[in-house]
């Protein structure tokens, strides 16, 4: 044995002393020992000394403890025990307390294990599939498979390395790694009793619990499950006081958004729809009426369901305040995906719609072909003599017109980034053919996402590009002019459906297919059903392009500055092909036939500047306020030709049938050729603050006041006008002391809005058109109006959600809506001049 130096003698028999005598007491003894420290960014000795003079204890220890590292510490009377591991956190110190003395050592470092692998299972113990699993701090990790097992290799440039795990419905768990080698994690199921956080107006996330006003949120779950080439289609039956109407126009049709009743007579009382916090001003395309046929589209129905990650209706007035005034009929709020840090993530769908014909008008089949109350057989009519089973063909609209309609959707989409960068990107089509013959309808979406962030995540940057390809044939038409249905409902039951499906037959005098339809048109312009499908071509092509891009910085922990700009430029071709023999009244009397293109383009620029604020004052009172600035600017161009082919019956010559090109119109002024267009422009400033007092108690107010270019004529008695709102919501389920085991929220809310429509474009001014039968200007047709107002909706609501029983949700919503100043075209008599 080596000699001993006094000093590590008497430091021995201290030990000896310490562990024999007193060991087993001292933990008692330094809970009954208080210490009471204040010292901020101090060397360790220094506190150290103190607890030496306030304890009487001294700290043993060796060099290679490093006793001058700057800590901080804070204790109130605290015992002994319970200061030491505050001094020593986040440090390889460890101690042992042994009457009289405190002996340091520095902590022997476990041996780092390179893989390791385990379990993610949830509060019932089931194995969650999908869930993410991160070594937190880096992009290496992996996704847990069927039974929620993973295995993944742990960098040995990372110190203490942690695990993080995370899914969609569960609260992220981060556990260390230490020295251990494998994991059996359960997630607890995220809290959606108070906390939970929705997108409101302007992309801007808040509360639930602060909101004054009724709004509800539908996953994209709930959207993909059941694919609609239209989403919006989707959301049928989901969101309550929504009424969903899809036109006829078919698979990709439009579809009118009703929120809590029809607002408006003369204008739309179609919701607002705003992408990632930005409107999509850009309205429906027009669709056919009675003597028209073309189809009408939506540009909200370009959107990827794939790409969409949630989506927050706001079905009142207040809610969609800020938004303006195309928002006074509510707002469908999309939020769309970003990628996500960590692994590569490739996801792919797949989907299959079936369609099938499921209400059809009654149908008589007793009587035959003919009229016997007329004395003319009219050979269009069934109201002949009674059939019965030797001339009957039983002719079924049903069975024998429609057929199966097919929607094919496929996509995929790609997700990847690190905690600095995110990158998404998805490509998508739909193939469908319509329960019509020759409808059709393809789209293609492609989607890129960048998201980035700067200067220690003080700045954020998040650009974005879509490209939409669609192309559809005969998208059906409400009416009767153009419509096949007319013909396939009244076919006469006493004749064979056989018969006319050969819609076409050979004319050996003009050497061109003509159609056959002995019917007749009925005097409602009725043709062969299969020769509108195939004869009389509605054909459109669109392509649309949308670039955004929003950059935010953070000033201060509690006050943010933001801007977002939004291009969506729209190109579309739309083309009419009716062939020779089709019923003159659709070809301008032409018996060659039909050609008209036009080509529009539709231009929305969007950009807001946004400084928000975000601040709790003390435990009580809160403060989250947004002041901003807007401008949207659309514009829209069409150059149209359409005419009837030349058929030598003017003195012209005669053109070819059946030869679609311009050249080939006849040049009487039956030809239409005309540009036109319109361009609007909306200025706007808001603001809006939500003050809140201990988590129970909230206002809100909202104020905006826009400059609308319709206003902007020189007889127009208002160039802008202002419209508030104000809420308030009291969760009482904090402020009832002994709420019921079953209930676990309840609030109460209530608020009121008043939103401003400018009126129509032009009528504030003088007006005149374009005579096209004479080819000249005619004289002012509409007298310019005076002192207009703003159309003005007044909208009140108060509502109660309850949440009970685990599983149950309850909203409840009393509202109350009065639209007032409203414009109407009265027409007047042409003796005053004008129109």
């Amino acid at each position: 044995m080596k000699n001993l130096s006094i000093r590590q003698i008497k430091c021995l028999i201290t030990l000896i002393l310490a562990v024999f005598l007193c060991g087993a007491p001292a933990v008692a003894q330094t809970q009954k020992i208080a210490v009471k420290l204040d010292m901020t960014k101090v060397p360790m000795k220094t506190v150290m000394n103190e607890i030496e003079k306030q304890t009487k204890y001294l700290f043993l220890y060796t060099d290679e403890i490093d006793t001058k590292r700057i800590v901080s510490i804070k204790a109130d009377s605290k015992p002994l025990n319970e200061v030491l591991p505050l001094l020593f956190k986040d440090t390889d110190i460890t101690y042992e307390i042994t009457v009289p003395n405190i002996v340091l050592s520095k902590r022997v470092a476990a041996a780092r294990p390179s893989a390791i692998s385990g379990v993610v299972k949830d509060s019932g113990g089931l194995g969650i599939i999908g869930a993410t699993v991160l070594i937190k701090g880096t992009t290496v990790g992996t996704t847990t498979g069927i039974d929620g097992d993973f295995a993944l290799t742990v960098p040995a440039s990372v110190d203490n390395p942690e695990l993080s795990v995370s899914f969609i419905g569960y609260e992220t768990r981060v556990v260390p790694i230490g020295s251990r080698t494998t994991f059996d994690i359960t997630l607890a199921n995220s809290s959606i009793e108070v906390e939970q956080v929705v997108v409101t107006a302007l992309g801007i996330k808040r509360a639930e619990k602060a909101l004054s006003y009724n709004v509800q949120q539908v996953n994209s779950d709930a959207i993909t499950a059941n694919k609609d080439a239209n989403f919006i289609n989707s959301l049928n039956g989901k969101v309550a006081g929504v009424n969903i109407n899809a036109s006829s126009a078919g698979v990709g049709g439009a579809s009118k958004v009703i929120m809590r009743g029809m607002k408006s007579i003369s204008q739309t009382s179609n919701a607002l729809y705003v992408i990632d916090g930005v409107p999509m001003f850009t309205k429906a395309q027009e669709g056919g009426t009675e003597f028209s046929s073309q189809g009408t589209t939506d540009p909200i129905a370009d959107i990827n369901p794939e790409d969409i990650e949630s989506i927050s209706v706001l079905t009142g007035a207040a809610a969609a305040a800020l938004y303006g005034s195309d928002a006074a009929n509510g707002a469908i709020v999309v939020t769309t995906k970003k990628g996500q840090a960590g692994q590569l993530s490739v996801t792919a769908t797949a989907g299959v719609e079936i369609m099938t014909p499921f209400v059809l008008p009654e149908f008589q089949n007793r009587y035959g072909t003919g009229n016997l109350t007329t004395p003319i057989n009219v050979a269009s009519y069934s109201w002949g003599k009674r059939l019965n089973r030797a001339n009957r063909y039983g002719y079924d609209p049903r069975e024998d017109y429609f057929r199966t309609g097919v929607a094919n959707s496929e996509s995929v989409s790609l997700s990847t980034g690190t905690e600095k960068n995110q990158t998404y990107f998805s490509a998508a089509a739909i193939n469908s053919n319509g329960i019509v013959p020759n409808n059709s309808y393809d789209r293609y979406n492609f989607t890129f996402r960048n998201t980035s962030s700067f200067l220690n995540d003080k700045m954020r940057l998040d650009v974005g590009a879509s490209y939409i390809l669609q192309e559809d044939c005969n998208m059906i038409n409400q009416g009767t002019y153009n419509n096949p249905l007319t013909g396939a409902y009244l076919f006469p039951r006493g004749d064979d459906w056989a018969d006319i499906e050969m819609y076409e037959r050979y004319d050996p005098i003009d050497k061109i297919s003509k159609q056959y339809w002995p019917m007749g048109d009925g005097s409602i312009t009725m043709q062969n059903p299969y020769w509108a499908n195939y004869r009389n071509l509605r054909e459109n092509r669109k392509d649309r392009y949308m670039l955004n891009a929003a950059l935010s910085y953070d000033i201060l922990d509690w006050l943010n500055v933001s801007g977002r700009i939004r291009i969506d430029n729209s190109h579309n071709t739309y083309t009419e092909k009716m062939y020779a023999s089709s019923n003159v009244q659709l070809t301008e009397q032409s018996a060659n036939g039909l050609y008209g293109v036009t080509k529009t383009m539709d231009r929305q620029v969007y950009g807001d500047a946004l400084l928000n604020i975000n601040k709790t004052f003390g435990d009580d009172w809160s403060l989250q306020a947004n002041i901003g600035a807007s401008f949207s600017d659309m514009k829209n161009d069409a150059l149209k030709i359409r005419g009837p082919i030349a058929d030598g019956t003017s003195g012209e010559k005669q053109g070819l049938a059946n030869v679609f090109n311009i050249q080939n119109l006849s040049n009487s002024t039956k030809t239409v050729r005309k540009q036109e267009g319109w361009r609007e422009q909306t200025q706007s400033i808001f603001a809006s603050a939500e003050v809140g007092y201990k988590g129970t108690y909230y206002l809100t107010l909202t104020g905006r006041n826009d400059w609308p270019s319709q206003l902007a004529g020189p007889h127009s008695n208002a160039k802008s006008f202002f419209y508030p709102s104000v809420g308030l919501s009291v969760v009482l389920s904090q402020l009832i002391p002994n709420m019921p085991e079953n209930l676990s929220y309840i609030k109460l809310r209530g608020s009121f809005a008043s939103v401003g429509v400018a009126f129509e474009r032009y009528i504030a001014n003088p007006l005149y058109s374009w005579n096209e039968s004479g080819l000249s200007w005619n004289t002012q047709t509409q007298y310019p109006t005076y002192h207009l107002k703003p159309e003005r909706t007044k909208s009140f609501e108060v509502g109660l959600t309850m949440r009970f029983l685990k599983h149950f949700n309850l909203d409840f919503t009393y509202y109350n809506s009065h639209t007032s100043n409203q414009t109407f075209d009265p027409q007047i008599s042409g003796g005053t001049g004008f129109s």
